[in-house]
């Protein structure tokens, strides 16, 4: 079978390429071709405004059409590359070969030994990658969780002060009001998100081992430290780790992948939450009349939006698990592990993205069912007896706690008649007696 959608083993590429198809242009193997050759050109030119003494007679205004080669990369130039990686067996080096070729059909031919000069396979692949992950994040993956946090911040203002029993254990406890359960997310979101923007975009560039071997050996007296850190920064825009092996360390990356983790985790959570309150009938959904929610049951609505979110989360948050666990663990200088793991790093974003697509989808389709959270504040009223019992430990009532208790526990139904019944027996003034019969579930809320 050809390769499409249905044939596709991974749902990310199969049934959800419609969300993921953009991530291709950061994490696909044509991507990754094209960021090497981006990277080369881009060290090329940096070599050339340094100046390298053989390369101080190059023509600048030629910038321009190297640029161009990674600028209007194609289909025929990635195809071209793979065709000398079947020569060379080395995926870097047959972009110093394809770049050679370009070199030679620019007229600039006597200045191509220069392309890659120094340098090993993980200069350009701990540049490529990062640079790839880094404007992925910023052009899709940041975009989608402003989308999701901004839809948070208009249901908690909108919901600011509609009284919700809340539930701990299960049980009904102490009443609270639905906007501020939705802005303890917003509020979780903002702090992950806050924390994964300080985590720097690392970059490996150093030769071989680290060490800028081949390039001191060629040019002992320029600062080649100084060189990197200002290509790595000013070129790139990455951050380049000072003292490497041959591989980039990846803790910042594993950092990284740490927080995705901690941004998913929340978001796990929120989906079982309103996946509760949508079970509660606190929450209802706006219905498609062409939507199917059961193949037996016509009546079914079902949160599939959220259950699809959980599930996209979960395989996310596993492969940022084993991402963050395994890529700083290499033997000695270098293994090869890390380069096959890291062709992963696209996945974990492409469930991410499928679940914040859900998240949207379901976030936009809930209906607040107001009837369904007074009929439970109704039903509940014994949630006030907290209230009660601690206005009477500030009168100096005896054993308050234990006569709510009493009450809570053994009466068949707490109601508000109940609860006043109970109020006047209390041995208090008229006026606290007035105070306490005044609480009521929906307005003992807090601040």
């Amino acid at each position: 079978m050809d390769l499409n959608i249905l044939s596709a083993i991974s749902p990310v590429d199969g049934r959800y390429r419609n969300k993921t198809a953009q991530l291709a242009d950061y994490y696909s193997e044509y991507a990754l071709i094209r960021y090497r050759i981006r990277v080369e050109i881009e060290y090329f030119i940096a070599l050339c405004k340094l100046p390298l003494p053989q390369l101080a007679k190059f023509d600048a205004s030629k910038f321009d059409a190297l640029r161009d080669i990674y600028k209007n990369y194609d289909e025929r130039t990635a195809e071209r590359v793979k065709n000398i990686e079947k020569e060379t067996n080395h995926d870097v080096k047959a972009v110093e070969y394809y770049l050679k070729e370009a070199f030679s059909g620019l007229g600039i031919a006597q200045f191509s030994e220069f392309i890659h000069f120094g340098l090993t396979s993980q200069d350009i692949n701990n540049t490529a990658i990062p640079l790839s992950h880094k404007e992925a994040v910023n052009d899709v993956y940041i975009p989608y969780f402003s989308d999701v946090l901004q839809r948070l911040k208009k249901l908690a203002d909108t919901f600011a002060d509609t009284p919700m029993l809340a539930r701990t254990h299960g049980q009904p406890a102490s009443p609270t009001r639905l906007g501020k359960e939705i802005a303890v997310f917003v509020e979780r979101l903002e702090i992950q998100f806050e924390q994964l923007l300080a985590i720097p975009f690392s970059a490996k560039f150093g030769g071989a081992t680290g060490n800028f071997n081949a390039h001191h050996a060629a040019y002992p007296d320029i600062d080649w430290k100084d060189f990197a850190n200002r290509f790595a920064d000013e070129a790139l825009g990455l951050k380049r780790s000072q003292t490497t092996t041959q591989i980039e360390h990846y803790d910042n990356l594993a950092a990284q992948c740490d927080a995705f983790k901690r941004i998913g985790n929340i978001l796990i959570d929120l989906c079982r939450d309103i996946w509760m309150y949508i079970s509660q009938e606190y929450f209802k959904q706006k219905i498609v009349s062409t939507e199917v929610g059961s193949s037996a049951m016509p009546h079914k609505v079902n949160p599939i939006d959220f259950e699809n979110a959980e599930g996209n989360l979960g395989v996310a948050n596993a492969l940022w698990e084993f991402l963050a666990g395994k890529l700083p663990v290499s033997r000695m200088q270098r293994d090869l592990t890390d380069s096959t793991v890291l062709r992963n790093l696209g996945v974990p974003v492409a469930h991410t993205v499928i679940a914040f697509a859900s998240l949207i989808k379901g976030l936009d389709k809930l209906i607040v069912n107001l009837p369904a959270l007074e009929a439970d504040l109704t039903r509940n009223w014994l949630v006030v007896s907290e209230g009660i019992q601690t206005i009477l430990r500030r009168e100096g009532y005896p054993k308050p706690y234990e006569a709510l208790k009493a009450l809570t526990r053994t009466s068949a139904v707490i109601n508000r008649q109940v609860m006043d019944d109970f109020i006047d027996t209390l041995k208090v003034s008229p006026k606290v007696k007035t105070e306490l019969k005044q609480i009521t579930p929906f307005n003992y809320t807090g601040i």
